[in-house]
């Protein structure tokens, strides 16, 4: 008779104990057992045979978004073959589902044989392969589950994602993302990055490095030969309004007065656009390859402005491909990319400071004339 419950402390020895026994790499310590077992966006869930705890999973969930990851699942040896694993895994997906996620996603070994033809009986298909994942070089298949039937876009191939490599180039990494996607023999790069950072940043933020007006990002783009509508909500010089020092206000005015001028050379390049719920949803249906600009406080509960890139929308959610990936230790490029979020919540994400503004940059191949 097994029964699955939460994990406690009182489950620690036995915890390591089965993760000592299931693997020979990457092994989870003590420390990151009790983190993992401490509330928050997871849970640490073991299974019990006579009582005794002879397995265990590992579910993370992105916080503010629609999607979990089933970060790890061990049964010892001596318990496999009765249908306990499987148990584990349903138990996983139900707790997902009870989080209204669409997709439970995994990565797996691609030297586990057992563990792929479990996962695909139960319904995962692999989307996405990463060479020299684990410790030892072996490679990782990634696996994803609709969990929701009824909705939501199911990944058959991974998009072109890139990671920003700095704390500042998260517009540059976005736009790189819809670039690539559209047209995969665009060079992209961290060289490639830092260049449209220094074509498109504002010179100054609140703090920090200065970060990419959508202007300036609209400009990389049509200078590398994509098309680029710009639609925003108002006609100022954005970020202005959190920045206190005369002097640095100055500058960002006459470096978006410079972005402006330039983008008169691209006739229509640049609509203001109420971006009401309406029009927001209408413009990202339209368009297949969009950046917005977020507030990051529904994922990460931090105010800053944090560009994204909008591989697909249907009928209820918007899919995410975010730069960020420094949210969690825990988390993978799994977590980050073709990420589900309702429409509703990312349109209320979608906008920025006191002000509330808002923009939405559509990238498209350029039409020969």
């Amino acid at each position: 008779m097994s029964t699955i419950r939460s994990a406690l402390k009182d489950d620690l020895d036995a915890l390591e104990n089965i993760e000592q026994r299931c693997f020979s790499g990457d092994k989870l310590s003590r420390r990151s057992f009790k983190s993992l077992i401490k509330p928050g966006a997871h849970s640490t869930s073991v299974i019990l045979s006579n009582e005794s705890p002879c397995g265990y999973s590992i579910v993370l969930f992105r916080t503010g978004t629609s999607l979990a990851r089933l970060y790890s699942i061990a049964l010892d040896p001596s318990y496999r073959g009765q249908g306990l694993a499987q148990q584990l895994l349903a138990h996983a997906e139900t707790q997902a589902r009870d989080r209204d996620c669409l997709f439970m996603r995994l990565e797996v070994r691609i030297d586990n044989p057992a563990a792929i033809a479990l996962y695909e009986k139960l319904g995962y298909s692999a989307f996405d392969r990463i060479d020299d994942y684990y410790e030892d070089g072996c490679t990782a298949l990634r696996f994803e589950k609709r969990l929701q039937p009824e909705t939501g876009s199911a990944l058959t191939e991974a998009p072109i994602y890139y990671r920003q490599t700095t704390e500042f180039s998260c517009g540059p990494a976005a736009l790189m993302m819809a670039m690539a996607n559209i047209d995969s023999s665009y060079p992209i790069s961290r060289r490639e990055e830092l260049q449209i950072w220094r074509e498109a940043t504002t010179i100054f933020m609140t703090t920090g490095h200065g970060g990419s007006s959508p202007h300036g990002l609209a400009l990389a783009a049509l200078k590398r030969g994509f098309g680029a509508h710009l639609y925003i909500n108002r006609s100022g010089t954005p970020f202005i309004d959190s920045v206190r020092s005369d002097e640095k206000r100055q500058v960002i005015e006459l470096v978006h007065q410079d972005f402006s001028e330039q983008l008169e050379q691209y006739p229509e390049s640049v609509e203001i656009n109420p971006l009401g719920p309406g029009q927001f949803r209408e413009i990202l249906d339209r368009h297949s390859h969009v950046i917005a600009l977020i507030s990051t406080w529904a994922l990460n509960r931090n105010r800053a402005p944090h560009w994204v890139y909008v591989s697909k929308t249907d009928e209820h959610f918007v899919y995410i491909s975010d730069p960020d990936t420094n949210d969690s230790r825990w988390q993978s490029e799994t977590d980050f990319m073709h990420v589900p979020i309702s429409i509703n919540a990312f349109t209320t994400m979608a906008s920025f400071g006191r002000n509330r503004l808002r923009c939405l940059l559509a990238i498209h191949p350029q039409v020969s004339e």
